[in-house]
């Protein structure tokens, strides 16, 4: 990884390349900052994003006072080898802030089913009376887990019988309600899109004992 460095165009920016990062779980752009060389060696040695501060005119690491550090998981150049992308995990907010992401507050990477979770969370606590997902939520963890069987089941059935319009539907229901035993479990899809991750065996860093 550390050819990388000399494989790049540092020439455009007068030795600065812009560096994307990005969720390594679930595709937030969380921020863009600049590095030069010695930034970008250290990021790969250390495996901590680091940039170059063009109003301090240093080299800073992310998180150095605020302790939100950036942890790098793989990073690659654009067709030009001007441009950097970096998927990293982050170590609480990236931005100043205080948001997760410097775009916007916090963009998403799949919006609406994001858009979903936060519906879910919003209903939480409601009146059972006037809610499904209050309900739900209302309810003991073995009444969501039940839910989420039920639907597995049915999943399954359209899937064996070739019924496809069925498959679509169940499945939908299915990932609803696994959002709704998700929330109550106090865990995220973002959660789960992780694990997938680290079971990744071509990810770098990946737990290879547990992938599929």
């Amino acid at each position: 990884m550390s050819a990388l460095v000399d494989t790049l165009d540092w020439s455009k920016g007068d030795g600065l390349l812009p560096l994307i990062i990005q969720h390594a779980h679930d595709g937030r752009v969380l921020m863009l900052g600049y590095t030069d060389r010695a930034a970008l060696a250290l990021t790969l040695d250390t495996r901590e994003l680091h940039f170059w501060s063009r109003s301090k005119q240093r080299i800073w690491r992310k998180g150095e006072r605020s302790g939100n550090v950036l942890s790098l998981v793989s990073i690659s150049a654009d067709c030009d080898r001007d441009t950097l992308l970096a998927q990293a995990l982050p170590r609480g907010p990236t931005c100043h802030l205080g948001t997760q992401s410097c775009f916007d507050g916090d963009p998403h990477a799949h919006p609406w089913l994001n858009e979903l979770e936060a519906l879910i969370a919003a209903r939480s606590g409601g009146d059972p009376a006037s809610s499904y997902v209050a309900k739900l939520l209302a309810a003991a963890p073995a009444r969501r887990a039940q839910k989420v069987g039920e639907e597995g089941v049915e999943v399954a059935l359209a899937a064996a019988t070739g019924d496809i319009d069925g498959l679509r539907n169940e499945a939908a229901d299915l990932l609803f309600h696994l959002l709704v035993l998700l929330r109550g479990a106090g865990l995220t899809l973002a959660d789960v899109i992780g694990e997938l991750a680290r079971r990744n065996p071509k990810a770098e860093g990946a737990d290879h004992t547990r992938s599929r």
